[in-house]
């Protein structure tokens, strides 16, 4: 039994590697979090509203003998990014792995959506991408390794039934902008790559529109949603190194809805 333990413990992908997951109380996030810890990471929980979930997400992956803590940060406000980074250092003392997934959706028409609704998507979903990226990027390229893995959407990409909510998908669009750019600007050693999920059952849809869940059910090949376990499957990859010759790339997990 010892042995078996000790044989598990050696194959996992990401043995004491620090990985900070923004927006990870919930969701996908939650699930990506959970995960790398099971295969050996040091997690870092951000979030910004949900406390208790945080806390609880962390006691969880302490519980099965992993490790995590949790910080309370806006993406969207330098000064918060940079207390972030700061104490995962503290903590673990490096940053190896840096998943973009915090994000925010309204659920409004283009002629009825404010200003502040436009801020405030581009501000977390694309803002905080990059003010986290730049934050740990110095760290990665003196570490000579890095991964940094962006959660868009393949509603930032073409499909038209993807494409009702005007901020969101700008700022996924130019997520997917931000992850080629980055790619070239933080290669050789910094991997930048990003998971373009489609319709992924998690409480940020959790109120939709029945006809919208059939017509998106209708495009998909698979005939079924995602869930947020097979996002975190495909981050795992990418943040291992099975995936160290893959940057720049935009990974569709989307049961096959909308191929072309």
């Amino acid at each position: 039994m010892q042995a078996l333990l000790f044989l598990g413990f050696l194959h996992m992908k990401l043995k004491d590697r620090v990985a900070i997951i923004t927006g990870a109380s919930r969701g996908i996030g939650s699930a990506i979090a959970k995960r790398f810890a099971k295969e050996g990471a040091k997690v870092v929980i951000n979030y910004n509203q949900s406390e208790d979930k945080a806390s609880r997400l962390v006691d969880e992956i302490r519980m099965n003998g992993g490790q995590a803590l949790a910080v309370r940060a806006d993406v969207s406000k330098p000064d918060e990014v940079k207390q972030l980074v700061k104490k995962t250092v503290d903590a673990f003392g490096r940053v190896d792995i840096l998943v973009n997934n915090a994000g925010v959706m309204f659920q409004n028409t283009f002629l009825d959506a404010t200003e502040e609704v436009w801020d405030q998507t581009i501000d977390v979903n694309l803002k905080g991408a990059y003010l986290c990226s730049k934050e740990v990027a110095p760290i990665m390229l003196k570490q000579k390794k890095g991964k940094i893995i962006n959660i868009s959407s393949n509603s930032g990409i073409y499909h038209p039934s993807a494409l009702r909510f005007v901020e969101y998908v700008v700022s996924k669009a130019g997520m997917n902008g931000l992850t080629r750019a980055l790619a070239l600007k933080l290669g050789p050693y910094v991997n930048v790559n990003a998971i373009c999920p489609g319709w992924i059952k998690t409480e940020m849809v959790a109120e939709t529109d029945p006809e919208v869940e059939r017509m998106v059910l209708e495009e998909t090949a698979l005939k079924r949603f995602g869930t947020a376990d097979e996002v975190a499957n495909a981050a795992l990859y990418l943040a291992s190194d099975d995936s160290d010759f893959v940057t720049g790339e935009l990974h569709m997990i989307t049961g096959g809805r909308g191929m072309h």
